[in-house]
């Protein structure tokens, strides 16, 4: 049997590239290399491209040659280069595990489309609608789905905030993993926060909190045909959710705390499921994404966001609400390169 020849792209120039080498790291433990043939390319910080043996936190060290993949259709697939000699490899699905910025925001995918390669997740146009939190917001309200007040803000804006109440989120527009958000209690609080959200992007989004219940829902498939891991819930002991910024998430959080599934009537937790799919469909997904939500008191809920390249790293939500409703990674990985095959 010829096995399908699968490039794992990882790493990257986002400030969310640590999480990305954990994401591949997983994704190589547990893909099927009976049926794969697996070629994995670390993109560094300073975006190198890079084939190498494997996913490794000191990855960039081994043996490695470099590598890219070219957009010219006839190729398909990647160009490398050893010892001064130039070859190509075929490749027929790409898995771009890559968070964050030029990873998860149509970037990688424009240069895929180009190349004429089948890849793992959402288009061009899902990649960035999702990436820009305000235009996700406005696309989910225009399919009557509720999400918080917000206001954005660019560099030259003069701030004229029209808060209702505080706290508020101040946070990038098109950023990841928490990376620049702060929460603001009082308006003495507001131009710090705003200066550290534009260290990060040029769009700062202003939101105002929501209260309840944050909760979130893995979703996988095409069209019509979705599926849906267990809905999870996080409780704080204090601030916000940001594992990933914390110094030994492996060991958990240090404020945070997960339930899979969620302690939440049937019914609701049916609805929520109802409801990212929804989402999910309204702004285009395919392949795969987390809806994370509020449940509020009243029982509503409101968008928080959507992830179109969720975290696979031994602690991230995406698989632990799958593995909850019984698929393990190894089945997320066939059924996301066949439904990337499938187109």
């Amino acid at each position: 049997m010829n096995k399908l020849k699968i490039a794992i792209l990882f790493g990257g120039c986002s400030e969310e590239h640590d999480v990305s080498v954990k994401s591949a790291q997983e994704i190589a433990k547990y893909i099927d290399t009976e049926k794969y043939d697996v070629t994995y390319v670390g993109i560094t910080r300073s975006g190198n491209w890079l084939m190498c043996e494997k996913p490794c936190p000191d990855w960039e060290n081994g043996d490695c040659c470099p590598a890219a993949i070219s957009p010219d259709r006839t190729v398909h697939g990647l160009i490398t280069l050893s010892n001064d000699n130039c070859r190509t490899i075929h490749i027929d699905v790409v898995f771009p595990i890559l968070h964050g910025r030029f990873g998860e925001d149509g970037s990688i995918q424009g240069l895929l489309e180009l190349a004429g390669i089948p890849y793992v997740g959402c288009d061009i146009a899902t990649s960035a609608i999702c990436m820009d939190k305000s235009l996700a917001y406005l696309m989910a309200a225009n399919a009557g789905i509720a999400i918080p007040a917000f206001q954005i803000l660019h560099p030259d804006d003069t701030p004229e905030i029209d808060i209702p109440a505080y706290p508020v989120f101040v946070k990038p527009a098109r950023s990841g993993s928490s990376f620049g958000v702060s929460k603001v209690y009082q308006e003495s609080e507001l131009d710090a926060a705003i200066k550290m959200a534009l260290q990060y992007d040029n769009k700062v989004l202003i939101e105002q909190a929501v209260s309840g219940v944050e909760t979130g829902c893995a979703v996988l498939g095409n069209n019509n045909l979705l599926m849906t891991g267990e809905i999870d819930a996080i409780t704080l002991s204090h601030g916000f959710f940001r594992i990933h910024q914390e110094s030994a998430p492996e060991n958990g959080s240090e404020n945070a705390a997960f339930i899979v599934p969620a302690n939440l009537p049937l019914q609701k937790q049916t609805e929520l499921k109802e409801t990212a799919k929804a989402i999910y469909r309204a702004l285009g997904c395919r392949g795969l994404a987390r809806v994370d939500m509020f449940l509020q008191e009243d029982g509503r809920i409101v968008l928080n966001e959507v992830n179109t390249l969720p975290g696979f790293t031994s602690y991230s939500r995406y698989p632990r609400m799958m593995k909850a409703a019984g698929i393990t990674i190894s089945e997320i990985i066939d059924r996301l390169i066949s439904l990337a095959k499938r187109g």
